[in-house]
Formats: structure tokens, C-alpha cells, sequence
């Protein structure tokens, strides 16, 4: 009786730390909104998930958690940072999730601008700054950048661009005036808070390579149950219904 009544304790203790161990969430700044709901939806299903996200750029993550950042969960917004922490151990290659291809559009709320015109209106004297993300470690800079290159856009327009550290403050430079118009996700424009402010133009798939997002657990992650679930959840029907609402394609 003594021994049943220890095993249940101890069940319900580790049931308990299970639920109420912190989650570590790294996640590329597209998902600033996505996630919102995402998160709230996962916790309808772990009421007691105590879940701590932190936003930016994903190859700032991709560094991070190569020199020891105690993230259990990463979520980039280029599959090849998750393929190469599970290449150098720091990753667990199994639990890799390939959640959404991302969209990027050109977005303006200054009512000067046709963004009918598609990237061409980068060139329009109307345009003094445009922002884009860091290609140098934000993925949708990157797509940015090639996209404006291949419209054959870059010598003419360089001089305006301005960087943002990630895609959300890439954005923010677009809402506030400080850049007359950026290359951004779809999935910030379509937010629930952004959505109708401005107006924008989605740019080709073809203008880039695809932004394939994935999703890892990482070797600390790995010993976190509630990591697994959340891994878990990325795939399930539910979520992959709230990435569509905010413009993910589903690989």
C-alpha cells in the first residue's frame, strides 16, 4: 500500500513539473501575431504551460543557441538554420518540422504610393527610405534583397534602403513614417491588429528562393516534455489552420 501510494505521489508530482516547467520559445519575428494565437490555442490544451517567447531574427537564434542560449524550442524562418544546429549536435534531427512557406510583400501606408506597380515603385521619387531586414541574419532580408536584385531594382534604389534588426521592426519603420515603404512578411499585414492599414503588393514567389520555415527541439528541449508537445501541436490540424489565417502556405 506504502509502495502505491509513493508511485502516485510521484506521478503526480512529475505530471505536475511536466505542466508547470517554463517553455523557452525562440522564434523568428514573422510569427509576432501568429504566435499570439498559436500560443493561446496550446494552452487551451496545457492550461498550466507556462510559455516564455522571446521574437528576433533567426539567424541571431541560430548563434545563440550554438553558444549555449537555454531556448527549448526554435522556430526559424529559414529551414536551413534548424538543419544545421541538428547537424552540429545541438539539435534534435527528429523533431524537425517543417511548419510554412513565407510570403513577402510591399507594404506602404502612405497613400502616395501604387503598390500596383509591384517592386518598380521602389523607384518612384515619392519613396525616400525603404526598409528591409538585415539580410545579413534575418531570412526575409535576404528574400528582400533578391527580389529587388532580380527586378534589376538594386543599384537604382540602394541608397534609400534602411535595415531592420528583424522582419517586426522592419515593419514598424513602414507604420510609423520612417521608411515610405518595406519589404515585410504577409503574415504581419494580415495580422488581426494590422490588417487594412496600408495596403500592399505580394511579391512573386518566383522573385526569391522559398522561405521554408521549420521548427526544432533543441538538445536542452529534448528533456522538456511540454517542448515535445508543443513540437507535436505544430503539426496538428489546428495549427496549421491558424498559419494559413495569417498567409502561410503549408509545405
Amino acid at each position: 500500500m506504502r509502495a502505491q501510494y509513493w508511485l502516485a505521489a510521484f506521478l503526480v508530482l512529475l505530471s505536475t513539473g511536466v505542466s508547470a516547467a517554463p517553455l523557452y520559445i525562440a522564434a523568428a519575428s514573422d510569427l509576432v501575431f501568429c504566435l499570439e494565437e498559436m500560443n493561446a490555442a496550446f494552452k487551451q490544451r496545457e492550461p498550466d504551460a507556462d510559455i516564455k517567447l522571446t521574437l528576433g531574427s533567426s539567424g541571431n537564434f541560430h548563434a545563440q543557441i550554438k553558444n549555449g542560449a537555454p531556448y527549448e524550442v526554435f522556430l526559424s524562418a529559414d529551414l536551413s538554420y534548424p538543419n544545421d544546429l541538428a547537424a552540429s549536435g545541438h539539435a534534435d534531427a527528429r523533431t524537425l518540422t517543417r511548419y510554412a512557406i513565407g510570403r513577402v510583400v510591399l507594404w506602404t501606408v502612405n497613400p502616395a504610393i501604387d503598390v500596383s506597380a509591384g517592386l518598380a515603385a521602389l523607384a518612384q521619387p515619392v519613396v525616400k527610405r525603404i526598409a528591409i531586414a538585415n539580410p545579413e541574419h534575418a531570412p526575409y532580408g535576404r528574400a528582400a534583397k533578391t527580389a529587388i536584385e532580380r527586378a534589376g531594382l538594386w543599384n537604382t534604389v540602394n541608397a534609400k534602403i534602411i535595415y531592420g534588426e528583424n522582419i517586426s521592426q522592419t515593419a514598424q519603420f513602414v507604420q510609423t513614417g520612417n521608411a515610405e515603404a518595406g519589404l515585410v512578411a504577409l503574415s504581419l499585414v494580415l495580422a488581426p491588429k494590422m490588417r487594412g492599414t496600408g495596403k500592399y503588393f505580394l511579391v512573386p514567389q518566383e522573385a526569391h528562393s522559398p522561405l521554408e520555415q521549420g521548427a526544432i527541439l533543441t538538445t536542452r528541449g529534448a528533456a522538456n516534455l511540454l517542448a515535445t508537445r508543443y513540437i507535436q501541436y505544430l503539426r496538428t490540424p489546428e495549427a496549421r489552420l491558424i498559419f494559413e489565417r495569417y498567409g502561410f502556405s503549408l509545405p
